[in-house]
């Protein structure tokens, strides 16, 4: 060990000493003799450990604590701490502008235990009323983390959406009128996450250059090879631009667009058929005579076979949903009122009706709703339907899984409900047979009607709790219970590979936004990208239904 990472492990020994509340001047003098210790003039080593016990403000204790590092790594006391404190929480002290007091409030007030956690309740605005933060420092702390995100390598498709238009959109000035640019690779497929941005543009290497260069968000990677041209924009997001001659444009689309598995479905055909000068893409699948296969698709499953017996169906689209569910409003930890919701589903995105789910009165930390409140509440929902009607606002919640699989208010709150969500907030390490049985006895609950986030996973900073897919989406199709497609963007949860067998065994699903503030609204879009991606067709989804028709339906159901 180098003197610096001998002071950078007693700053952390002095960090974890904060965080568990040990005594406040012990771990002041702790923490400045990890200071000290990065200053020193001369080398630490065994030789030198009698001579670093003379300097003050590190002293024996110390230098016996560092005689044991060099020895064997660690040191009892550290040892102890690390072993109290979660590993998530460990990754928290490495976000910039989080000290041990946040922290510690962080995780033992709010129950947060990783950077995944964290910043999802950055989204849900529950940081900002929590002792110590605010807005501002919430705001600070969600930078924080998303560089850190970007860092690693990859990207929420979400998040580099708007960069990737506002690049297209820069190289359509740039370009002499009528070139052919388009979004090609992963990006094009709407792949949950992905490490680049690739675009095909018709233009040559040169044109391509120059065109870029021009564009001032991006750093230009020298070309390799007259294929592909990269450039980074300042938070790390890669951009490859293919450049494509008119005549070969739709063919490399094509070539560019698909995985490797729907590429070896294709090979061989495309090599067949000898491929002309065409002019879409349409018309090269028509070729080989295939049905058109829309690049959500293309993932090497069993989009080519549907498409030979022209069995692919009108997917989804946003224009299909007529509602939205699974929503939180300013009584439980969202950022509008009621009324404001319903105004904006109603007058900006001219939906038909609002499923409303705040907390229930487990999550503390959301200001889950009490008895009282739930009252409270549906009487202000009686009274905004009076003055909306014909829109309309469904009374539900989001009511917590708890550990043994039963939902947190007696049957005859949840029996006033229009619907209830179901989902796991806490409790996330089970096995995978616990966490099965868990969700499986709170789907066989007669009042569940939709079951929440499935897996808890938030994408590139938690893998959610492990279940057998195929038996809880069994005991919803069985107990005619809704599985959800959450539409966060860290979320997108129910996967999209397992859509198809629960249409397959006869289970509805449902996107909802999971929506804290009425830009939350537009993550319905992302819900609807994973949803064409599982093969969704629109009479597979609770939330294209009329009002009329979901009334009708939750009506069966309670």
């Amino acid at each position: 060990m180098d003197n610096k990472t001998i002071a950078k492990t007693i700053r952390r020994y002095a960090q974890l000493m904060e965080l568990h509340g040990e005594n406040p001047f012990r771990t002041k003098a702790i923490a400045a003799a990890a200071f000290k210790l990065d200053k020193l003039p001369f080398v630490i080593s065994p030789q030198t450990i009698e001579r670093l016990g003379e300097v003050p403000g590190i002293g024996q204790r110390t230098a016996q604590k560092i005689e044991s590092l060099l020895n064997t790594g660690t040191f009892p006391e550290l040892d102890s701490l690390l072993a109290a404190t979660p590993a998530g929480v460990l990754e928290l002290l490495d976000i910039k502008g989080l000290g041990p007091k946040k922290i510690q409030i962080i995780w033992q007030v709010l129950g947060i235990e990783n950077t995944g956690e964290l910043y999802y309740a950055c989204n849900e605005n529950r940081l900002a009323e929590a002792k110590g933060f605010g807005l501002k420092t919430q705001e600070e702390i969600k930078r924080a983390i998303e560089f850190s995100i970007a860092n690693q390598g990859w990207f929420l498709y979400a998040h580099v959406e708007k960069l990737a238009d506002d690049i297209i959109t820069l190289l359509h000035d740039l370009l002499p009128n009528g070139r052919k640019i388009a979004y090609t690779g992963d990006f094009r497929r709407k792949c949950e996450v992905v490490k680049t941005v690739d675009i095909i543009v018709e233009a040559s290497m040169t044109e391509l250059v120059e065109a870029v260069t021009k564009v001032a968000a991006l750093a230009i990677h020298p070309p390799e090879n007259a294929s592909l041209l990269e450039a980074k924009n300042d938070i790390g997001v890669t951009f490859r631009f293919i450049p494509a001659d008119p005549s070969s444009f739709y063919r490399q689309l094509l070539i560019t667009t698909g995985s490797d598995g729907h590429l070896q479905q294709l090979d061989e055909r495309l090599v067949e058929a000898q491929l002309p000068e065409f002019d879409s893409e349409e018309a090269i699948y028509r070729s080989i005579g295939l049905q058109y296969i829309e690049p959500e698709l293309r993932e090497g499953t069993n989009e080519v076979a549907l498409a030979r017996a022209n069995a692919i169906p009108r997917l989804i689209s946003y224009a299909d949903l007529r509602g939205t569910l699974h929503n939180h409003s300013t009584y439980s930890d969202g950022v509008n009122t009621l009324e404001e919701m319903a105004l904006y589903c109603r007058d900006e995105l001219r939906l038909e009706y609002l499923g409303i789910c705040d907390h229930s009165k487990t999550a503390v930390y959301a200001k889950g709703l009490t008895i009282d409140r739930v009252q409270e509440q549906w009487a202000e929902i009686d009274a905004l339907n009076a003055l909306l009607a014909p829109f309309h606002i469904f009374k539900g919640i989001e009511s917590d899984i708890l550990g043994d699989g039963s939902l947190d208010y007696p049957d005859e709150i949840l029996a006033g409900f229009d619907f209830v969500v179901a989902s796991v907030h806490s409790n996330l390490h089970m096995d995978v047979q616990k966490a099965t049985t868990r969700l499986i006895r709170a789907i066989e609950n007669p009042y569940t009607t939709i079951l929440g986030h499935p897996t808890g996973r938030l994408l590139l900073s938690r893998s959610g709790y492990p279940i057998d897919y195929k038996r809880v989406i069994d005991a919803c199709a069985a107990n005619g219970v809704v599985i959800e497609i959450n539409a966060n963007p860290l979320r997108l949860d129910l996967d999209w590979r397992w859509h198809r067998y629960a249409v397959e065994q006869g289970a509805l699903l449902a996107i909802n936004p999971d929506a804290h503030r009425n830009s939350g609204f537009s993550d319905m879009q992302y819900g609807v990208y994973m949803a064409r991606k599982g093969g969704l067709v629109a009479g597979n989804c609770l939330n294209t239904f009329s009002l009329s028709e979901i009334t009708r339906y939750f009506e069966r159901r309670k």
